[in-house]
């Protein structure tokens, strides 16, 4: 999922910015370590609970000033079969889809994200539920080998079956509640092939049921700070392999998902 520059860095780091997104509409080969990066790709990962696959397909916008991309992901595939998690956690079949909306603005320097992830297994809210969010994302001038993206987004939740608050369920599909987030990507670039990554994001239910507001993210939690590390090497400049952990303040490090995943620009 920016907001302000110094004159004199911000010149400079919008006019590589711009450049940047122009090459994308261009077909060049592009920056695969930044997140604002607009391209068509195919990715694949290895997970603790069975498969990802990912196709992203980069369009025109109709306008000189903006680029665009949407991106699909399916997660989760033979979760028994080929994930190493217990098989009380997963399954067989998908887990969850996730679909991302990206433009970039290259005048304002700004990225903007519809971010709808569809999640196939039961909750404490809902049999199955849903998230839409918009974010507002944006680079912050470069600070030696640290790049920053701050973003700040809100959304809704839906679910299917969603218990309401005196335990009936309320068939069908229906909206639970709305719910804000901010949070960073942040990178380091090691060498200009290894680069790390770490992003932290806050979430927190902003009004809905009160089964939705105190347990959409775990029992009694209404509110929860998420992480995610990732380390990547660009192996060409149009392929990558990159090693994903992500945990939050009530799941450990070594009892968060883990992934292996490959990347390759088309």
């Amino acid at each position: 999922m920016k907001i302000q520059l110094a004159a004199t860095g911000a010149l400079c780091a919008w006019a590589c910015f711009s450049a940047t997104v122009m090459a994308a509409e261009e077909g060049e080969v592009q920056d695969m370590s930044d997140p604002l990066a607009i391209y068509t790709q195919v990715g694949a990962g290895i997970t603790d609970k069975g498969l990802n696959l990912k196709v992203g397909q980069s369009y025109d916008t109709g306008s000189p000033t903006t680029a665009g991309m949407n991106l699909i992901e399916v997660k989760g595939i033979y979760g028994d079969a080929l994930g190493w998690r217990d098989e009380d956690i997963t399954t067989d079949s998908v887990d969850s889809f996730r679909f991302r909306n990206f433009t970039v603005d290259v005048t304002k320097g700004r990225g903007k994200q519809i971010d709808a992830t569809v999640n196939l297994k039961q909750n404490l809210v809902a049999e199955k539920s849903a998230d839409i969010s918009y974010g507002i994302m944006q680079a912050l001038p470069k600070m030696g080998p640290v790049n920053l993206y701050p973003l700040v987004g809100a959304g809704v939740s839906m679910g299917e079956n969603a218990i309401e608050d005196d335990g009936s369920i309320d068939s069908g599909y229906s909206i639970m509640g709305f719910y804000g987030l901010a949070g960073m990507y942040a990178k380091l670039a090691i060498t200009d092939k290894i680069w790390i990554n770490y992003n932290p994001f806050w979430l927190t239910t902003i009004t809905g049921s009160d089964n939705y507001e105190d347990n959409y993210y775990g029992r009694d939690n209404g509110d929860i700070l998420t992480h995610e590390f990732a380390l990547s090497y660009q192996i060409t400049p149009r392929f990558n392999v990159r090693y994903f952990a992500n945990w939050n303040e009530n799941v450990d490090f070594d009892d968060g998902d883990q992934r292996i995943e490959f990347n390759y620009q088309l």
